[in-house]
């Protein structure tokens, strides 16, 4: 099993920052892309960025320009740096991991892991 933990949420002002941080643990496995979606009160969750383990980025078109999406595959932690923040960014953030748990010389197919999410509000 992929345990991931999120922390860096909270309020902040309309033209703040804020960062995120997501660490993945557990045994023998590998991750293969880490992101980030959100989900509002009454909408669908939806992709933020993601980054793969070579370093490829996607963002939505929404927080292109604001939000980075950056990794330390040593550590397994995915960050999100938001910038220039607006209210409309306000939403539960959860980390994604699609990862691979690994037995021996067996691969295990992949799949995704959520954490538990964390709040982020911006106030205007």
């Amino acid at each position: 099993q992929v345990q991931l933990v999120e922390s860096g949420g909270g309020l902040v002002q309309a033209g703040g920052s804020l960062r995120l941080s997501c660490a993945a643990s557990g045994s023998s496995f590998r991750i293969n892309a880490m992101g980030w979606y959100r989900q509002a009160p009454g909408k669908q969750r939806e992709l933020v960025a993601t980054i793969t383990s070579g370093g490829g980025t996607n963002y939505a078109d929404s927080v292109k320009g604001r939000f980075t999406i950056s990794r330390d595959s040593a550590k397994n932690t995915v960050y999100l740096q938001m910038n220039s923040l607006k209210p409309e960014d306000t939403a539960v953030y959860y980390c994604n991991a699609d990862a691979t748990r690994l037995s021996g010389y067996y691969h295990f197919p992949p799949r995704d892991y959520w954490g538990q999410g964390t709040q982020v509000t911006v106030s205007s």
